[in-house]
């Protein structure tokens, strides 16, 4: 059995030393840098760097949400229990497992995940949106503000696969202006409800002064 930190603020302090010096944080500005960093933490590789996109109001409309205790919606549970609540003031909403989702996914022949989004109703005006698993999800999140219903100040787009993944984060970053939000996402397939949580996890670290 090889020699192991144990103590975990020498290991968060170790990683974060790992990953400037092992990360091009060039394009990024200071606040920015925190979530990049906080995403090469979360998968363990620094070139996804290189894949990561942020908006340029993003964190700074993210924060103002936390800030006034505006809503807060995920797509899985897996996102909702990533997040770190023991510093908001509000609890995140996820749908997925309402009683009628599942049959009226199977009405409609679409993924649970897009029937969700039907309960998240007005109350997710200037909130944020974190969607880190069904890119189908952010699709439909991405249609309905389109098509003129309440929308998010903040998109933490991050949804993972082979199949609408990468087409759905491509579709978020370069529409983004156009629908009137601000973003993060990764693009390509890579993805997932950790790293999700993460970068929106930074967020609330920065509301608090925080930084790695």
């Amino acid at each position: 059995m090889p020699d192991y930190i144990k103590d975990p603020v020498r290991i968060e302090e170790e990683s974060f030393k790992q990953i400037k010096a092992l990360t091009d944080l060039s394009g990024f500005d200071e606040q920015q840098q925190q979530v990049v960093m906080r995403l090469v933490h979360t998968c363990g590789n620094p070139d996804i760097a290189q894949q990561v996109k942020i908006s340029s109001e993003a964190i700074a409309k993210g924060i103002k949400a936390i800030e006034n205790r505006l809503s807060i919606y995920c797509d899985v549970e897996m996102v909702k229990q990533g997040l770190t609540k023991r510093y908001l003031n509000v609890e995140p909403k996820c749908f997925l497992n309402h009683p009628s989702v599942a049959e009226k996914a199977k009405e409609n022949s679409e993924t649970r995940t897009m029937t969700a989004l039907q309960y998240w109703g007005e109350d997710i005006y200037d909130g944020i949106a974190i969607i880190g698993n069904a890119p189908t999800a952010l699709f439909r999140l991405l249609e309905n503000i389109k098509q003129g219903k309440a929308k998010p100040a903040l998109v933490i787009g991050i949804p993972v696969g082979f199949v609408g993944a990468a087409e759905s984060k491509e579709y978020l970053w370069q529409q983004y202006q156009s629908l009137g939000i601000e973003c993060i996402t990764i693009v390509g397939r890579t993805g997932g409800s950790a790293l999700a949580a993460g970068a929106f996890n930074t967020l609330v670290r920065l509301q608090r002064g925080l930084r790695f």
